[in-house]
């Protein structure tokens, strides 16, 4: 039988038939919703992109999460945390997603891209545990935002804990390159120093808080890199040089320690100041700008 036929397939695939019409119309209309769905799911993030609030206790971590939380000029008074806490921030109507730059503010895809996670943690040295576990595995971390206090650091304890800190953070994130199973190495987190209190008369401005800080991690990782030499050779180690190279933050272990190194690692370090609390209301813009870009 040809298909020319009157009784072939491809006749009565064409004749007006009432089930020809029904099948024809069911494809026409089931098929674009089920191409949409499978299309929209692929396309639109499942999960938020989070920013993980990092830095010593009592430096404007949770102050900064009300802050952005209720969008208001001032934030909330605080207290100081003893557990993670996460919320869905908005970003404000004034700054743009560097992902929605070609998207009008009308689009939904426009608004969804406003949307991200940001992830308090407790910054008290018992409990960085918090932070660390979510440095192991960052999957939907796109950037850090490491707060400190720009009054503290101008003395020299205050500085010390920053800077702890902050080596830990970094050698974290640059364990996380170097680890890596491919060549392309794993997506980049960049972080951001942000200098609050600046409000106050005695903090340091942005610029002398990044040399400061620079100074004081380089001495952290001197003093690491003895203390895993000191131990190794009490030990009778034979690997000393290896684990030392391993526990040394920055390219090559020569000279002093700089932010630019972790360019190396996929890490950007940028130090910008504001403050979330004064007289005159908060001024946190070049954070959020950061964040901004990020998304």
């Amino acid at each position: 039988m040809a298909w020319y036929d009157s009784d072939s397939w491809a006749t009565a695939a064409f004749a007006p038939h009432l089930s020809t019409i029904v099948i024809t119309l069911l494809v026409a209309v089931v098929l674009p919703i089920l191409l949409h769905q499978f299309v929209y799911k692929r396309a639109t993030p499942t999960t938020l992109p989070s920013f993980l609030l990092l830095g010593p206790s009592g430096a404007g971590k949770t102050a900064f999460l009300t802050l952005t939380e209720r969008r208001a000029v001032a934030a909330a008074p605080t207290h100081t945390s003893t557990s993670p806490l996460t919320i869905q921030a908005l970003l404000p109507d004034s700054f743009t997603p560097e992902s929605a730059h070609f998207r009008s503010p009308g689009d939904p895809a426009y608004e969804r891209a406003r949307r991200f996670l940001l992830v308090d943690t407790p910054g008290h040295g018992k409990l960085r545990h918090f932070a660390t576990g979510q440095l192991v595995n960052p999957t939907h971390v796109c950037g850090i935002v490491f707060v400190v206090d720009a009054a503290s650091v101008a003395e020299e304890a205050g500085l010390n804990e920053a800077a702890e800190y902050l080596h830990d953070v970094l050698l974290s994130l640059q364990k996380r390159y170097t680890n890596a199973k491919t060549s392309k190495g794993p997506r980049e987190i960049p972080v951001l120093v942000a200098a609050n209190k600046l409000d106050l008369f005695t903090a340091l401005p942005p610029h002398l808080v990044k040399i400061a800080l620079e100074k004081a991690v380089s001495d952290v990782r001197k003093s690491r890199a003895k203390g895993l030499k000191d131990s190794g050779v009490a030990m009778g180690g034979e690997d000393d040089g290896v684990d030392e190279e391993r526990e040394w933050l920055g390219g090559g272990g020569e000279g002093p320690f700089e932010f630019r190194q972790m360019d190396e690692v996929g890490t950007s370090v940028v130090v910008k100041g504001g403050n979330v609390l004064g007289g005159d209301g908060a001024d946190v813009r070049g954070w959020l700008e950061w964040i901004a870009e990020q998304l």
